[in-house]
């Protein structure tokens, strides 16, 4: 078997496992029903499974450095069988949460995995399009996995969608035995290290955009479904289509916003994209009573947010080319963690406010996200005119 053929089947656990991480957002305002529980405290489902992500692995990770990689993988998804199979067997919201605590840390293990293992098997002049083939599979989570979620769990009910997920990896498993290569572990990196990195003003600055940003879409995202539903007036069917457009945009948004950081800087394409942002969201709170405005603002939205994102890995990977593994890794931690506090403030708007508010409260995070660029940007620039004088005074 081909190394593409072995790549594609690493973005399809990426696929799955992604699914399982952004489905209850399709789903929210069914699992409530299903739960016996308000809008707001489903969302927390989500708050558990990022925070548990975000926290869990970084520290599994430097545990299992040293292990082969793919029983690492094979052990992992086995776990996560059990992490769905469980969601559907236990009674009650409690259960539930346990077994999305169980669900998060083998996705996240899962997702750092993959990526490892595509960076090994792949040839020195196809590394980066591998890792990028692996990273659309959770983007494809979003375009394909969370609109086909909610069409199954509207004809057929919520359990199908983690049968179907755990079915699917079983299979996955057996194909990985018989075409991924055994693989020795890397050498851990310490989680000391990887906080001291926090200490720097540039990466603690680029860190909180990242934080800032996810918070943000983390309040509007997860409840989106149970807005554009009793808010909006949606129908299912409609919605199923809106989610599947808005991922559409956020893979546009993602690719767009790579090319526009190559070529006019990170700086540009940040501040450009946070000023759509916001502004949509604005534009959103006025317009909630006509759905093809609301269509077509949170395309607008869909495809700005996510080019920022797309613009924060390259930043992140190249403010200190020395220890991008280390801050892409940060990052990818911090979006989780964004992600979970937008959850957990959304589910509190909700509960206490109400619904539509979500979006002015996504702006406003937003808008602390712009006012970090900004200090990113001068941060930058004021580095860069020091290092000019020092070059000056050199040559004098």
């Amino acid at each position: 078997m081909s190394n593409t053929v072995k790549i594609y089947i690493l973005a399809l656990i990426s696929f799955l496992v992604g699914t399982s991480q952004y489905i209850i957002s399709g789903i929210l305002d069914k699992m409530a029903d299903a739960l016996g529980v308000s809008i707001g405290a489903a969302g927390q489902l989500i708050t558990v499974f990022s925070f548990a992500y975000a926290i869990g692995t970084p520290i599994l990770m430097v545990l299992t450095a040293k292990m082969e990689r793919r029983k690492l993988l094979i052990y992992t998804l086995f776990v996560f069988i059990v992490g769905n199979l469980l969601s559907v067997i236990v009674p009650g919201y409690g259960l539930f949460m346990i077994a999305r605590i169980i669900m998060a840390l083998s996705t996240g293990v899962a997702v750092v995995t993959v990526l490892s293992i595509a960076a090994k098997i792949a040839p020195a002049n196809k590394k980066a399009s591998s890792i990028a083939t692996v990273v659309m599979g959770f983007t494809a989570s979003l375009i394909i996995g969370v609109p086909i979620g909610r069409f199954i769990t509207s004809t057929y009910g919520w359990k199908f969608v983690f049968i179907g997920i755990a079915l699917l990896v079983l299979l996955v498993i057996f194909i990985i035995i018989n075409t991924i290569p055994k693989m020795n572990g890397d050498a851990s990196i310490p989680l000391t290290r990887q906080i001291a990195m926090f200490k720097k003003p540039k990466i603690a600055l680029a860190l909180s955009i990242t934080f800032f940003l996810m918070t943000g879409y983390g309040i509007i995202f997860t409840y989106l479904s149970p807005f554009l539903v009793n808010t909006v007036g949606m129908s299912d069917h409609l919605l199923s289509i809106t989610l599947l457009v808005l991922g559409v945009a956020s893979l546009f948004g993602s690719k767009l916003g790579g090319l526009s950081a190559d070529k006019r800087g990170v700086i540009f394409t940040l501040k450009r994209g946070l000023l759509v942002n916001v502004t949509s969201l604005v534009v959103l709170s006025f317009i909630s009573h006509s759905i093809i405005a609301v269509f077509i603002i949170l395309t607008v939205w869909s495809f700005a947010g996510w080019s920022s994102g797309a613009t924060q890995q390259y930043n992140l990977a190249t403010i200190s080319p020395e220890s991008s593994d280390v801050l892409l890794g940060l990052n990818q931690s911090m979006m989780q963690l964004g992600f979970a506090v937008g959850a957990g403030f959304g589910g509190v708007i909700v509960g206490q406010i109400s619904l539509s508010s979500i979006t002015w409260f996504s702006a406003l995070s937003i808008v602390f996200a712009s006012i970090t660029t900004f200090g990113f940007s001068c941060f930058l620039n004021n580095k860069k005119v020091v290092n000019q004088g020092f070059t000056a005074q050199e040559r004098a």
